[in-house]
């Protein structure tokens, strides 16, 4: 099979849209693009393709040592196996769904794909924020089971690269809602627009990389409501445009956090949610959406008994 990466050739793609966008942002939202903002945004994406040639062929080469133990073989032209593409695609899509999830849940994973999260904006440069570091999560291991099946490495590969070329026109303000059966089942602008937002309500839901559909099978989707604006970025916004200071500072952070902890908590800001702490100093996902849910909760009950007071009023 010849050697072939979607991606590379949807750049000229990425480039032309992007321009696009800008010209619909100069006339409609000036807000949506900042020069230093993008300019950061297209250095994380180079960083990331110099990342992904040097830590690239290592990976694939164990996954070729591990295709050798599959449990299933689709022949010595496994690229010809036509219905084998759109089950792996499937599959493939299952997964991002599970490792994108584990890269908000998981502190080791998060200081990785906060790169990508941490811009205030949102347009489509902000998709080309990848990060430098994957490599150090281990979070290729979640491909394993697909090598195992009988899909080989290059057909992953491939089928990775058209699921993260999707993902590039989701992220934009300049399209609100596409049909109501279109987002009833795939990835959208207006759902990943919830993703990258810090609003509590939003906070680590709709993960689905091509297909909404995992979030709802596996209860973390949230429709976005026209009822309050979505806020951009991280919890703890960065608050400065240096690269290095956006790749590396959550790193830094896990770093300092183990070195001050007792012996016992260490491996937890490693292993627990971003915001964890073993003396419950800061806030996570969790407890930032339960406050949120709480003080809903308190409002409706009081909005509830106004309206029934206010029926009980004598005319």
């Amino acid at each position: 099979m010849p050697d072939f990466s979607p991606v590379d050739y949807a750049v000229p793609g990425f480039v032309a849209l992007v321009l696009i966008e800008m010209i619909w942002a100069w006339r409609n939202r000036p807000e949506a693009y900042e020069p230093r903002d993008t300019l950061t945004s297209l250095a994380f994406g180079l960083g990331s393709t110099v990342s992904s040639l040097i830590f690239g062929g290592f990976f694939f080469l164990l996954f070729l040592k591990a295709w050798d133990y599959r449990l299933f073989d689709f022949g010595a032209e496994w690229w010809t196996v036509w219905w084998a593409w759109p089950l792996c695609f499937v599959l493939d899509d299952l997964k991002y769904y599970w490792v994108h999830r584990a890269g908000h849940r998981i502190r080791w994973m998060w200081a990785a794909h906060v790169n990508h999260h941490s811009s205030q904006h949102y347009n489509l440069s902000t998709a080309l924020r990848q990060t430098w570091t994957n490599f150090a999560t281990f979070g290729f291991l979640f491909a394993l089971p697909l090598i195992l099946l009988g899909f080989h490495p290059a057909m992953i590969a491939i089928c990775a690269g058209f699921n993260l070329i999707y993902q590039f026109w989701i992220h934009t303000e300049a399209i609100d809602k596409m049909p109501r059966w279109f987002e009833a089942v795939m990835n959208t602008p207006s759902h990943h627009r919830v993703h990258h937002a810090t609003n509590p309500r939003y906070l680590d839901r709709n993960y689905a990389g091509v297909f909404i559909v995992w979030d709802k099978m596996f209860g973390t989707f949230e429709p976005e409501t026209d009822e309050e604006k979505i806020r951009y970025g991280i919890v703890k916004q960065l608050g400065s445009f240096n690269l290095l200071w956006a790749v590396f500072h959550e790193w830094i952070g896990i770093f300092q956090d183990m070195w001050r902890a007792p012996w016992k908590h260490k491996l937890s800001y490693l292993l627990r949610e971003p915001g964890w702490t073993h003396d419950g100093s800061r806030d996570t996902s969790d407890t930032i959406r339960a406050r949120w849910q709480a003080r809903q909760s308190q409002e409706n009950s009081v909005a509830t008994e106004n309206l029934i007071a206010a029926s009980e009023e004598p005319a």
